[in-house]
């Protein structure tokens, strides 16, 4: 049992010092975090890519609207209200789909705002 408790024990002053060194040096520290993407290499191929899959992005959203308002006109004319709602869906899906592809830079920006002000 001598064994075991003099482990415990110096497992037990381990913890309180390390417990008692990690907040100092987290307090000690001022970290920072500046978000600049023309630090890194090949920033401009990605914000190419950004905008070309934004642009895709876009395109497929309005397909979905066309393919959905079809939709729920033929289901409106051919009394299926299956198919009325599913269009009616698709077209709602896809212009909220829209909305948050073209508001995502300022939607990221305003969160980064927010946390910076943490």
């Amino acid at each position: 049992m001598k064994i075991y408790e003099t482990l415990l024990r110096s497992h037990r002053t381990q913890e309180v010092h390390l417990t008692l060194v990690i907040p100092l040096i987290v307090a000690g520290s001022s970290l920072q975090l500046n978000p600049d993407p023309s630090q890194l290499p090949g920033a401009p191929v990605l914000q190419k890519l950004a905008n070309g899959v934004g642009g895709w992005a876009l395109i497929a959203a309005m397909v979905g609207v066309v393919v959905g308002a079809v939709m729920w006109a033929f289901g409106h004319y051919s009394q299926n209200y299956q198919q009325a709602y599913n269009g009616r869906r698709g077209v709602m899906v896809s212009a909220l789909a829209a909305v948050l592809i073209g508001g995502a830079p300022h939607i990221v920006s305003f969160f980064l705002g927010q946390g910076s002000g943490i």
